[in-house]
């Protein structure tokens, strides 16, 4: 197994990495729209959540040598499914290979955010 990292993406705020590389597959640590240039969360809407989300996702990927065309499942949390449009819209401009996902809403995010993607994907 090999320990993902990059600078590019915000750094893991718990005792995780960013993502993981074993037998040819790489897992990622759920992202969250953190700016990693700030630290913080600039983001306010769902669509300018889900931008920050995707881009902190895709810097792990390709971090791992993989890519949003190598993803083969992602799993999504959101904070209200009333969103679930707006998510998309963006999710489907990043993930064009329409990987397996599952997409579930949840009580609470961390730092109360209103998405957060997770992904495996080929190395």
């Amino acid at each position: 197994m090999k320990v993902i990292s990059t600078e590019k993406a915000p750094s893991a705020i718990g005792p995780y990495s960013q993502a993981m590389t074993v037998n040819g597959l790489v897992f990622t640590s759920g992202q969250i729209p953190i700016n990693p240039a700030t630290g913080e969360i600039e983001a306010k809407t769902i669509e300018e959540q889900a931008e920050q989300v995707m881009k902190n996702l895709g810097e792990v990927l390709k971090a791992a040598g993989s890519s949003y065309e190598k993803t083969v499942k992602t799993t999504c949390f959101l904070a209200d499914m009333n969103d679930f449009a707006a998510f998309n819209e963006v999710y489907g401009k990043y993930f064009t290979g329409k990987p397996a996902r599952s997409c579930v809403a949840v009580k609470t995010l961390p730092k109360n955010v209103l998405c957060e993607v997770e992904a495996i994907g080929e190395v």
